[in-house]
């Protein structure tokens, strides 16, 4: 299912071991007594080694950090390189026998998961061009009528609209269109190429001239802390708005049809698309490459399958999966029927 977060023991974005140059990524420069600190950890071992770099489990070196989430991973801790880890409390339940080892240490936390980030954002805070300055670069286009917050950043060759407005401290990324009136709250980010406020994808049928263009007159608006990916596109709304809820994390390549309304907390994996007027409950996660049909529902904190394709309303709270989407244990009861009439046609012939 979605929401499995990122792969065990991988940091992705933080410098490799032999990552030189000054476009290398920052790194880590502190003790293990340090980082148990600065992320409230249980310290078992050498507070004193030295950490210089982060990666996953088995790519980490010597003077590397890595993360440990479960007990799989934790039994490999013996024959790995790094010299410290993250360890969640649960993978220790899991694996009692787990120790630092000479010269290594253990830092052991609520969730790996959440202390890693902690450590990813004191290496972004070395990196001078984390995040841009606050202001409009010059190649950008910003319309007279359009308002940008002093403290919001739009990159280059982005493109903000009459009437648009873009928040406090929120990011624009490189080529990124604002369309018309379209309203970015604040501390939003926008990754490279995102559209927001294309007219919507609706026409009608005319006995003679075929498909016929709906103008779409609404707006999309997207409420504080949420994040649009590079390439994603929002559509405006036909009558009303298209609403991208506080906090919502959408993936590069989402399409977002019009007047759909994505809750807050919610996320969106990459290549899914909503089609018009679909309602996505605070907190859904969608996997991959998932599709839903136009004017249906996905409850609060539902969950779907990568490529599940959805044709009816999923209830608050249930996991889905499949083409079409069902619900998962009825998916795999579904698979397993279908691989044991399999095998028995292949005995028969």
């Amino acid at each position: 299912m979605p929401g499995d977060g990122p792969e065990q023991g991988s940091a992705s974005g933080v410098a490799a071991p032999d990552a030189v140059g000054p476009g290398a990524p920052a790194r880590v420069s502190m003790t293990a007594g340090e980082l148990a600190e600065l992320t409230g950890a249980e310290l078992r071992g050498d507070g004193a080694v030295r950490l210089s770099d982060v990666d996953g489990l088995d790519r980490a070196g010597a003077g590397a950090l890595t993360f440990i989430r479960d007990a799989r991973f934790a039994r490999r801790w013996a024959e790995a390189s790094a010299s410290a880890a993250l360890v969640s409390r649960a993978a220790l339940e899991g694996a009692p026998e787990l120790e630092p080892g000479a010269g290594r240490a253990l830092l052991i936390v609520e969730d790996a998961d959440l202390a890693i980030v902690d450590v990813l954002a004191a290496i972004e805070a070395q990196d001078a061009h984390a995040r841009p300055e606050p202001g409009v670069h010059p190649t950008a286009a910003v319309h007279a009528t359009a308002t940008v917050d002093p403290t919001a950043s739009v990159g280059a060759n982005a493109v903000i609209e009459a009437g648009a407005a873009i928040g406090a401290r929120s990011v624009i990324g490189a080529n990124v269109t604002v369309c018309r009136r379209c309203v970015v709250g604040a501390d939003v980010i926008v990754h490279p190429g995102a559209v927001i406020g294309a007219d919507g994808f609706g026409y009608v049928r005319h006995p003679e001239k075929g498909a016929v263009k709906i103008p779409h007159v609404g707006r999309v608006v997207v409420q504080d802390g949420a994040e649009i990916g590079a390439n994603a596109c929002i559509d405006r709304g036909k009558f009303g708005d298209t609403v991208i809820g506080a906090n919502a994390k959408i993936d590069n390549l989402v399409q977002i049809g019009h007047n759909c309304r994505v809750g807050e907390h919610a996320i969106i994996c990459g290549q899914s698309g909503l089609a018009g007027s679909v309602t996505l409950g605070r907190g859904a996660v969608l996997g991959a490459s998932v599709g839903v049909a136009d004017n249906l529902t996905v409850g609060d904190g539902a969950q779907l399958g990568a490529r599940a394709g959805v044709m009816n309303d999923i209830p608050a709270g249930e996991a889905w999966i499949g083409e079409p989407a069902m619900p998962q244990r009825e998916f795999f009861r579904f698979v397993a029927t279908m691989k044991a009439a399999a095998k028995g046609k292949r005995k028969k012939g």
